[in-house]
């Protein structure tokens, strides 16, 4: 029996990707964040059943990520990550496409649209990185993850607001993900080198070319998010000269899980209202 954890496989800029592909319509791609044990379907899977009704779903694992290839040396600068994703979308014949980006993701959202700004219909943004800050407790321990139950466990705390999401059996599955052979090897060699501040410059965005951007952009924010401060989205709706933003109370990093109904309902509006005009 396939897991589920492994869908469509294309050759992207020579890299194996390993990509889910849901519904059909206008394509919405889907980036993951940075987690232990984390994939597109981890990160995604209760919301691509829902956008697939109004779009075509793209999630792809990112270089070094999930059961994408890994890549042959530490990554150093997101542009590699950029060259991944504009591959795949040459791969798949796409032109032009929009984005939800979480986290690692909504960095590598930011940093795609300066790069290639005519392949952005428009974009969300989800406790989105991609300006500098100080790094948080939280994600210097997320990002410093060293295999085993117990600290799993203290990984998906600081990112769930909600405890009670916090099952045995999800903890359990981001484990296994996380102990699979060579990928704490490769998350690893990802973020784990210290000082772990520079992993945040390097997926940092110039502002002044951000503030440049065109596109219509949704913020959406934890108000409780321990990983990635509220103030970074602040900062990006306050530099985005066409953003809105909607930051979400009671609610952690997780805002696709906590808020699942009302991130799926904006998402949805907000990437439609952008095809109608």
């Amino acid at each position: 029996m396939q897991q589920p954890e492994i869908g469509s496989s294309i050759t992207a800029g020579g890299i194996k990707t390993n990509y889910h592909d849901v519904g059909s319509g206008a394509p919405l791609v889907l980036i993951h964040g940075s987690g232990p044990g984390v994939s597109a379907y981890a990160n995604w899977r209760l919301n691509m059943p829902a956008l697939g009704e109004s779009f075509r779903v793209l999630a792809p694992d990112m270089l070094g990520f999930g059961y994408t290839e890994w890549p042959r040396e530490p990554i150093r600068h997101i542009s590699v990550w950029v060259r991944h994703m504009a591959a795949f979308l040459d791969a798949l014949k796409l032109d032009k496409v929009s984005f939800v980006g979480n986290s690692f993701g909504g960095a590598l959202t930011l940093a795609f649209m300066i790069a290639h700004p005519d392949r952005v219909h428009r974009a969300v943004l989800m406790g989105a990185a991609g300006l500098s800050f100080p790094i948080t407790e939280a994600l210097d321990y997320v990002w410093g993850y060293t295999p085993s139950i117990e600290k799993m466990r203290r990984a998906v705390q600081y990112l769930a607001n909600d405890q009670s999401r916090l099952t045995d059996d999800l903890i359990k599955s981001r484990y296994e993900a996380s102990i699979r052979p060579g990928v704490f090897e490769a998350y690893s060699a990802l973020f784990g080198e210290t000082p772990r501040q520079k992993h945040i410059e390097m997926l940092a965005s110039d502002p002044a070319k951000a503030a440049a951007l065109p596109h219509e952009v949704l913020i959406l924010h934890g108000k409780e998010d321990q990983v990635i401060p509220l103030d970074v989205s602040m900062r990006l709706h306050a530099l985005l000269k066409r953003a809105d933003a909607v930051y979400l109370g009671d609610c952690g990093h997780w805002v696709q899980i906590e808020r699942m109904g009302t991130f799926n309902r904006l998402v949805t509006a907000f990437i439609k209202n952008g095809l109608a005009g």
